[in-house]
């Protein structure tokens, strides 16, 4: 399947995608414009998949991936949360770890909105 280009170079597009990732391990749900939130979602489930891995190599890939921020007060990182509370809370589930939800259509430039959310 060929990547969406999102209307812009392949390093801005990787950066985009790269910290609406680590925005969606922090917050568990973001809005954006559907096709954005159609190709996080592509990029989510193979972090999920990796972080359900566990070991040190999974581990490396994601974190080339996601950006090194702190997530909360007690200093956990986002690529920790992803790895202790993410992965294994999806270990019985094989694939579809988010979904988009359409929501609205944006004022202004009248752009489709939706949400990008983990399943429960």
């Amino acid at each position: 399947m060929r990547n969406r280009k999102l209307g812009r170079t392949s390093d801005h597009r990787k950066a985009l995608l790269r910290n609406m990732a680590t925005s969606l391990i922090e917050n568990g749900q973001l809005e954006t414009t559907e096709m954005k939130a159609k190709e996080l979602s592509a990029v989510m489930d193979g972090l999920v998949t990796l972080a359900k891995k566990g070991d040190l190599a999974a581990r490396r890939q994601a974190a080339a991936f996601v950006r090194d921020v702190e997530v909360d007060e007690a200093g956990t990182t986002a690529l920790q949360k992803l790895f202790n509370e993410i992965g294994p809370a999806f270990a019985d589930r094989n694939g579809g770890y988010t979904r988009v939800i359409k929501t609205r259509i944006r004022r202004g430039d009248a752009a489709p909105m939706a949400i990008v959310e983990f399943v429960k």
